[in-house]
């Protein structure tokens, strides 16, 4: 080979030039001393080490099971949970059985807006276990009234295509004990909303028990997962009719 020679370690058996030519029987004849087997620490037999192995993957497990379980429950707390429609309150948005997406996230930031399907604990009056989900009418300083069968905010009557039926009663009045029985509109009072079912005529909602207070929103439904043959993304409703002021007005007596 040309360059510089390669050095080999000394191996018992000559020079260099023999290396290639050296037998068995020039190589020492005693066994190699063999290896220490390892030893198990002191006071440990092989019985007891295999018991902490068991032990240590237990422990690992449930780590594990604690740790999904947190992070299951703080998801389900802070961002989004599941719920499932027991009524027909919604019709025709929300039939009995759907299963939908609720996220908690965006009203830590902002307002709920017209239109929005929200999960909501019922005020405690109606001493019911449970959340109820209707969509967001009124907002904080509006200006409402019912009649012939149209919701009319500020003066302005809005346009639902979303509804089952037109309302068969009127806001103030006899059948809307909700609400104070004086004047010919009412007024969303600071950080409460007025809420109704899309199945007007068959749901229990602010026209009956009042108005709702901020603090006992849940979240917005944002997405039906169940039925497949039904999956749906909600958005909120847009309302052209409203002129921005009417907007403002609801924004700003918060």
């Amino acid at each position: 080979m040309g360059g510089h020679p390669i050095l080999l370690p000394w191996i018992g058996c000559g020079n260099l030039e023999i290396v290639k030519s050296c037998s068995l029987a020039s190589m020492p004849s005693k066994d190699p001393t063999p290896l220490p087997k390892p030893q198990s620490p002191s006071g440990e037999t092989p019985a007891s080490s295999g018991s902490r192995s068991w032990w240590q993957a237990q422990r690992e497990n449930l780590l594990t099971v604690v740790l999904a379980l947190l992070l299951a429950f703080g998801i389900r707390t802070f961002v989004a949970e599941a719920r499932w429609i027991p009524s027909d309150s919604m019709l025709p948005t929300l039939e009995e059985g759907d299963r939908l997406v609720v996220e908690k996230v965006s009203y830590r930031f902002g307002s709920p807006r017209r239109g929005d399907i929200i999960v909501f604990n019922p005020p405690a009056k109606l001493n019911f276990d449970g959340a109820y989900i209707k969509r967001v009418i009124g907002l904080p300083g509006d200006r409402i009234r019912i009649a012939n069968g149209e919701v009319i905010i500020n003066g302005i009557p809005l346009r639902e295509d979303y509804i089952y039926a037109p309302p068969d009663y009127s806001c103030p009045g006899e059948r809307c004990p909700g609400v104070p029985n004086q004047g010919s509109e009412f007024v969303v009072p600071p950080r409460s909303y007025f809420v109704m079912g899309d199945n007007r005529n068959d749901s229990q909602d602010s026209h009956v028990w009042g108005f709702l207070p901020e603090e006992n929103i849940i979240g917005n439904t944002i997405f039906r997962f169940w039925p497949p043959n039904r999956l749906h993304f909600f958005a909120p409703p847009k309302y052209p009719e409203l002129l921005p002021e009417a907007q403002v007005l609801g924004n700003t007596a918060r």
